[in-house]
């Protein structure tokens, strides 16, 4: 039990290191890369501390080269899912009661380990199996996943500083008490630091986790279990499950102690997962927290005051960075026809430009989509532009998947607005544009708003401060993270809270206050210091 009221480290971001040539970080990165990718891992499950090996295993694939195999993980049955869900319990005992400064200095001490000697490893690991650069990786797999440890344990602060008032003779307190039960998290491929950060966010508050990670994030969650390992994280706080998606979920959501959901992923698995849970109500000890961040069908809206080459920009980073595999990714624009040609031009000329190929190779800004399954969907939508009268292929539109699943950064050119294209999440390289009549600025902004479910992240440009607000008014439901005058990626733990609404999610905000809140359920303490002993008020006389 903590004795005394102390501050945190003020968290700061980590720093972004730059990998030029020559330099230090880049060396040691790329021959860290070079061990792992030439190794073999054996990736088991981790069940109350212990390695769990089944013997039933899957292999581990480069994207960019899947032919070749660094390690295998260990695939699970119902029996190790209910071993994860009863250690865990077990464990709740414990670490619930554990004082908030012991879960402050783990994370804490994560955070600097990942800093420094973990860091290479977990890029090296996030560039061979999720097909990373190494600028993605960095400001992903390291940066973003030290900011998420070090800024939740400062809001974990500023959430317990939150006090209510006490009148003469009383003293009202409040706790934030961990969730009754366990915390189930199904975390993407895309992002390693969300990964590491929905069983952590949850873990920090109290409470206790079944973690199932992605498949295709199998080699950087190793990493960041043994990272947690090595911080003094107890065992059986975390536990982490491989395989069957359907069987994992089923047994999780039935226990009578399922208390929260921390999900990121596909709008429809979300959707199932959050009937499955209404389905299951009656089962439940309490009612359980569901958290989620879903899929997008993310903007680019310019209008004609804009600058043509910072629109471009936008476009190229905000696109085809990791491949357009972020929830945040652009993937349909709107651009006035009057700056539409100097966009184009610019367009084309960045693109020309972009390097394709394996991570290891530092000049690629483009690498492999993550799967064959994600190819194959990409390239068909692809291949339908090129045959539909009302899509053309501006850029690019080849695909290749002989050697890893390479796809060139696309831009299809809609000849109306409700292009499949234009309203459907592909997760891949692939801009859609629709260019508007300028005077029909307003009328854009409406199909904007409504031409797809999700309402994730937009961008809007104009150097015009009357439609800046007033296509900011226009948009204020069209996503959750909305940007002036830049790309709609990017956010910085502790500067844009990142999640939206409509099909994109529960809008709870991953990195901030409002995230960790939902992983603690409040105690009101109120105590009176003169007890009263008449039963009678004033106005019976």
């Amino acid at each position: 039990m903590a004795r005394g009221y102390f501050n945190v480290p003020v968290a700061v971001n980590e720093p972004v290191k730059g990998y030029a040539p020559g330099s230090p970080e880049r060396e040691e990165l790329l021959a860290t890369y070079k061990k792992m990718f030439n190794g073999n891992v054996d990736v088991p499950m981790h069940i109350n501390g212990k390695e769990v090996r089944t013997g039933n295993t899957k292999n581990i694939t480069p994207p960019h080269d899947h032919q070749h195999v660094v390690g295998q993980y260990h695939i699970a049955d119902q029996s190790h899912v209910d071993d994860a869900i009863s250690t865990a319990l077990a464990a709740r005992k414990s670490w619930s009661s554990v004082s908030w400064t012991e879960r402050a200095s783990i994370f804490l001490k994560a955070a600097e380990l990942l800093a420094g000697p973990y860091r290479a490893k977990m890029n090296a690991a996030t560039m061979i199996a999720q097909s990373k650069n190494v600028h993605q990786a960095e400001i992903d797999a390291a940066c973003e996943m030290i900011d998420f440890f070090r800024f939740n344990v400062q809001y974990m602060i500023d959430i317990f500083k939150d006090q209510p008032q006490s009148a003469p003779g009383i003293w009202n307190r409040v706790e934030y008490r961990p969730l009754e039960g366990f915390v189930y998290a199904i975390s993407p491929f895309n992002f390693t630091s969300i990964a590491a950060n929905l069983p952590a966010a949850a873990a920090l508050m109290g409470n206790v986790v079944v973690w199932k990670p992605s498949d295709h994030q199998v080699y950087s969650a190793q990493v960041i279990v043994d990272l947690f390992k090595e911080a003094g994280l107890p065992d059986g706080v975390i536990n982490v499950v491989y395989g069957d998606p359907v069987m994992i979920s089923d047994a999780c959501l039935s226990s009578p102690d399922f208390s929260g959901l921390h999900f990121t992923g596909s709008t429809t698995v979300f959707k199932n997962l959050w009937k499955q849970i209404g389905n299951n109500i009656h089962t439940y000890k309490t009612y359980p927290r569901i958290v989620g961040e879903t899929g997008g069908k993310d903007f680019i809206w310019a209008h004609n005051s804009a600058n043509p080459l910072q629109v471009a920009t936008a476009i190229t980073r905000g696109s085809f960075e990791y491949q357009g595999q972020k929830c945040s990714a652009a993937s349909r624009a709107y651009i006035p026809a009057s700056i539409w040609n100097d966009v184009l031009k610019h367009l084309k000329k960045q693109t020309s430009e972009l390097k394709m190929g394996s991570p290891e190779n530092p000049d690629n800004f483009v690498n492999a989509v993550i799967h064959q399954g994600s190819f194959d969907k990409i390239a068909k939508y692809i291949d339908a532009a090129k045959e539909n009268e009302n899509a053309e292929i501006i850029i690019g539109g080849g695909h290749d998947k002989s050697k890893g699943y390479f796809i060139e950064p696309t831009v299809i050119l809609a000849k109306n607005a409700t292009y499949e294209t234009m309203t459907t999440e592909l997760f891949g390289p692939v801009m859609t544009v629709y260019v508007y009549e300028d005077n029909e600025w307003e009328a854009s902004l409406k199909l904007v708003d409504n031409s797809t479910e999700y309402a994730l992240t937009g961008a809007i440009f104009s150097t015009d401060r009357y439609i800046v607000e007033q296509a900011s008014k226009a948009l204020e439901d069209a996503a959750g993270n909305f940007y002036i005058n830049d790309k709609p990626t990017g956010a910085v733990v502790g500067q844009q809270p990142f999640g939206g609404a409509r099909a994109s999610g529960t809008n709870d905000k991953a990195g901030s206050a409002q995230n960790l809140l939902r992983w603690t359920s409040v105690r009101l303490i109120k105590e009176t210091f003169v007890t009263p002993q008449d039963y009678k008020y004033p106005f019976l006389g």
